[in-house]
């Protein structure tokens, strides 16, 4: 589907763009462990995914294709580390409630196991349930691989699933060594090498 167009998003739609992802995130192992309670799980991951998205509007890029079926959230992490969100751990409780500890707990993990090596962190890649399968998340990657490729620069990421470890292994991903979740559901660190280096 090489005719995907995208297009960068600007701060008006940070909401949307959050509340693709948490669509797009139901589905995963990893969001069952975050938000136990199926009614509340959305609402709670569109919340929190705002915050993330909205630090990305001011310190990285956030890609969509034209329709917003499909989103990508990516952080420069080049020499100074990008500062945490303005009034994190506040903004983070009002978001996830009781379920707070469980998204500092991840916040954590994905800390621990980040690499230091100069990248660009793609935090999110999602696709609207209905149009999955269909090259959109592969063209958001393509789009930002191709500057990454231009510039030498690596790409980083933790794949929550299987399927999306073996899509970004089909883009020249690397698996690095898997970290869990206190139930023993798996995140896959990846990196890739920018092509030609």
């Amino acid at each position: 589907m090489s005719d995907v167009r995208v297009e960068r998003l600007g701060s008006a739609e940070t909401r949307l763009a959050a509340e693709r992802i948490a669509e797009a995130f139901l589905v995963l192992k990893a969001t069952h462990w975050l938000v136990p309670e199926a009614a509340e799980r959305e609402a709670v991951l569109a919340d929190d995914f705002e915050i993330l998205v909205g630090h990305a509007m001011a310190h990285g890029q956030v890609h969509a294709t034209a329709d917003r079926a499909a989103v990508a959230v990516w952080f420069p992490q080049r020499g100074e580390e990008v500062p945490p969100p303005a009034d994190y751990d506040t903004r983070l409780t009002a978001a996830c409630g009781k379920w707070t500890e469980r998204f500092r707990h991840l916040d954590e993990l994905f800390a621990d196991h980040h690499p230091h090596a100069d990248h660009h962190h793609l935090a999110f890649l999602a696709v609207t349930p209905d149009r999955q399968g269909q090259g959109l998340g592969s063209a958001l990657l393509r789009h930002h691989h191709a500057w990454l490729d231009a510039n030498g620069i690596p790409g980083y990421l933790e794949a929550s699933s299987e399927t999306g470890r073996d899509l970004y292994a089909r883009h020249g991903y690397r698996s690095r060594e898997v970290f869990r979740l206190p139930d023993g559901t798996p995140f896959y660190p990846m990196w890739r090498e920018p092509a030609g280096v």
